[in-house]
């Protein structure tokens, strides 16, 4: 069973991955700045005060992760894990030979960052730039992808086709015939793209700002 200081705590760590305070996740979510301040947590005659369970789905929309990343970040008792994290430009990300088959880094051409660690997912980094993806994403923002995640319906994906052409995109559908995508900057705009077409296509987990 969660407890009242694991969900806080889960929060706070969600917070500190996309490079935010509590009140700027808040924020994000459409909440007030205050709604996830440590003075709001319990009331003035000492009883706990929980999250509603609108205010961790507007969380998770914002920024994007699931409810099993969010429990999954409850770890009580252990400290913090650092990584370093391989990171490239979203611009040239599609020139060869920095990804394998499979989408996963691969040459000396990548940078690194530091990131919490993750547990068991392979993950790189993709830094964002210019206004293609505004205003969801914006120029600086570094996008934390995983190819070893799975995919599921509406999640955020950085999608590689056998051209070379990297870009992010919503998933919309897949089959086994099929890739149904659709563009993070117009809600109207949908593609399809028959599955040889696609080389890899990886989760996108988070967003550092």
């Amino acid at each position: 069973m969660l407890t009242h200081g694991q969900i806080w705590m889960a929060i706070d760590r969600l917070a500190e991955r996309y490079g935010l305070t509590a009140s700027g996740l808040a924020r994000r979510a459409g909440l007030d700045a205050t709604s996830f301040n440590k003075s709001k947590r319990v009331s003035p005659d000492g009883r706990e005060r929980w999250p509603s369970t609108e205010s961790i789905a507007k969380v998770l929309n914002a920024t994007g992760a699931s409810l099993d990343e969010l429990v999954g970040l409850i770890e009580p008792g252990e400290a913090h894990r650092g990584a370093t994290v391989p990171l490239v430009g979203l611009r040239e990300a599609g020139a060869p030979p920095l990804f394998t088959d499979d989408g996963m880094p691969s040459g000396a051409r990548w940078d690194e960052i530091e990131f919490p660690d993750v547990g068991g997912d392979k993950i790189f980094a993709v830094e964002v730039s210019g206004r293609e993806l505004e205003p969801l994403y914006r120029d600086g923002d570094v996008l934390i992808v995983s190819p070893t995640a799975g995919l599921r319906k509406g999640d955020r994906v950085l999608l590689r086709t056998t051209d070379g052409a990297v870009t992010a995109r919503q998933l919309v559908r897949k089959t086994v015939r099929s890739v149904e995508l659709k563009a993070l900057t117009d809600a109207d705009e949908e593609a399809g793209l028959p599955v040889g077409d696609v080389a890899w296509m990886a989760r996108i987990m988070w967003c550092r700002q």
